[in-house]
């Protein structure tokens, strides 16, 4: 991820290290990167925003009867 965002390959390593500090324009870069929206990033109710994305996209190109096939298998996985 790093190269894509136009950093050395040991950016993001020092990011989370505390080695160096993210930029503004770093931070929307990596949104961008995992297609998310910044206040999604910070929202405390989604656990997981990259991965909620990539489902939605997924769901996206399915048709009603499956979408609604997998809105039933979540209901029971809440239980």
């Amino acid at each position: 991820m790093s190269l894509s965002l136009g950093q050395s390959e040991s950016y993001i390593n020092k990011i989370e290290n505390g080695k160096a500090f993210l930029s503004m324009q770093a931070f929307f870069y990596i949104c961008e990167y995992f297609s998310i929206a910044p206040k999604d990033f910070f929202d405390e109710e989604i656990s997981n925003p990259i991965l909620i994305h990539e489902v939605l996209k997924d769901l996206n190109m399915l048709d009603d009867k499956q979408i609604g096939n997998i809105h039933e298998i979540v209901k029971a996985l809440k239980k």
